[in-house]
């Protein structure tokens, strides 16, 4: 698919904010303010990115189709789980010991990228609203089964399925109208609106946005589905809304947008050092906005042609930039 600068726009907003909630989590539970900012990210910043990952999931079905995403999100999902494992335990960390199907930290959702992918094998042959309808089932009834959780990363993969389905089925025409002036309009009252209702209500807990929870370990083990079922809304109209305000416009940056597996694979080694080490606190708006730069420089470090050359083999399992810059170096040699 033609690289759309909107899109990139967005990956690269998306990506920004993952690193910087990742960067803020540690600071949630002594700052109302900052838990109120990082809770409002958390209800649209995966969902929106798992929206946009389905809406690029239009080739998905044939078996060449699933022996390439094998390649491209199983193969770094076993190496980086065994780096992980590996630098946890450098660090000492007593969860350092994770097997193959118990994703560290952040790597579940390249394996639940993946099973999306699988699932859309039967989705797309159901007519979108059923689909969509029957994903939202699914995610509300697995909530109330305990022993479903992290393990195949499992609870987060049917939980967030529905966005991804939904990012299929939608098509260039319906993402024009999502960003209509009206819808503009609304979107930012409503986050206006949800920002103020997480800080007026700082006890609801942000791990229902982590999808990962059955509702039995989130204390609402009868009603879970209703609150499940909210927060579903939550997500979808604030993905609306804050993609209706990305820009359509060619930045020098946008094309880092096309880089975010190299930022979200690689970032987790500067947050969990930084948490290690416990190298930062946050007293003003000055510490946040320090925080803030530092997610971006680290968004934009990862995304540098360096980086991803280094990386390539373990991230894409090609070496196709380091043969081009091997060659480029050799004949620069041969010439001089």
């Amino acid at each position: 698919m033609k690289r759309d600068a909107f899109f990139d726009n967005a990956k690269l907003l998306l990506i920004f904010l993952v690193v910087f909630g990742h960067m803020i989590e540690p600071f949630t539970h002594d700052s109302r303010p900052i838990y109120t900012l990082y809770t409002w990210i958390y209800t649209f910043h995966m969902p929106a990115f798992i929206f946009l990952s389905g809406f690029f999931a239009k080739g998905a079905g044939n078996k060449d189709y699933v022996l390439k995403l094998a390649r491209k999100l199983i193969l770094p999902y076993l190496i980086f789980q065994l780096v992980y494992t590996g630098y946890f335990f450098i660090m000492g960390d007593d969860g350092w010991l994770n097997g193959p199907f118990l994703p560290h930290w952040s790597l579940w959702f390249l394996f639940s990228l993946f099973c999306w992918h699988i699932l859309l094998y039967w989705f797309k042959r159901i007519p979108p609203i059923m689909g969509i309808a029957i994903s939202l089932e699914i995610g509300l009834v697995i909530g109330y089964f305990s022993d479903i959780g992290q393990f195949f990363s499992l609870s987060r993969t049917f939980v967030f399925f529905p966005f991804f389905l939904a990012g299929y089925w939608l098509t260039k025409e319906h993402m024009q109208k999502l960003r209509s002036v009206r819808v503009k309009e609304a979107g930012l009252v409503m986050m206006l609106v949800v920002a103020g209702l997480i800080a007026a209500f700082p006890d609801i807990s942000s791990g229902w946005l982590l999808g990962s929870k059955s509702y039995d370990v989130l204390g609402t083990p009868e009603m879970g589905g209703i609150f499940r079922l909210v927060v579903y809304v939550l997500g979808a109209l604030m993905t609306i809304s804050v993609l209706s305000w990305v820009p359509n416009k060619q930045f020098r940056v946008t094309n880092f947008g096309g880089r975010t597996l190299y930022v979200y694979l690689l970032h987790g080694f500067f947050i969990q050092f930084f948490r290690h080490e416990d190298l930062f606190k946050v007293d003003n708006i000055l510490d946040l906005l320090g925080l803030a730069i530092m997610s971006a420089a680290i968004v934009l470090l990862l995304s540098t042609n360096p980086i991803r050359t280094l990386t390539q083999p373990v991230i894409e399992v090609r070496t196709s930039r380091i043969q081009n810059w091997w060659s480029r170096l050799t004949n620069k040699q041969s010439s001089a």
